[in-house]
């Protein structure tokens, strides 16, 4: 195995939530579809090597920690969005960068739209 990788991106894409995020009251009411979509550059040294489970960054536990953040009702995504980033930062130390994109699927415009997005870089 190629001994100069070290780094590499895992992604989890278009995790879709049914939330409550919005400032019109009829989000907080009705709800809205979101997809998320995450990108972590971690070490993938020990993982590559091992072939192990408990030594690489653990989906699931990406996609639990995303999800709980979805369920807390906030007004804009940018709110969201950091909140998501900061859970992952905090409960993977080893995250050397992260991507975290949200879109609010048929957003209230008053025109057709498929969705709006925000995404924040850490």
């Amino acid at each position: 195995m190629d001994s100069m990788i070290k780094t590499g991106i895992i992604e989890l894409e278009e995790m879709e939530f049914y939330a409550y995020h919005g400032c019109f009251r009829e989000e907080n009411v009705v709800g809205n579809r979101f997809l998320v979509n995450i990108s972590i550059r971690t070490d993938m040294t020990r993982p590559m090597q091992t072939d192990n489970i408990n030594d690489a960054l653990n989906y699931v536990q990406v996609y639990n920690l995303v999800r709980t953040e979805m369920q807390q009702t906030s007004n804009l995504l940018e709110h969201v969005t950091a909140r998501v980033m900061d859970s992952l930062c905090r409960h993977f130390p080893d995250i050397e960068w992260l991507r975290v994109k949200i879109s609010k699927m048929n957003p209230p415009m008053g025109g057709q739209m498929r969705n709006v997005s925000v995404t924040l870089e850490r």
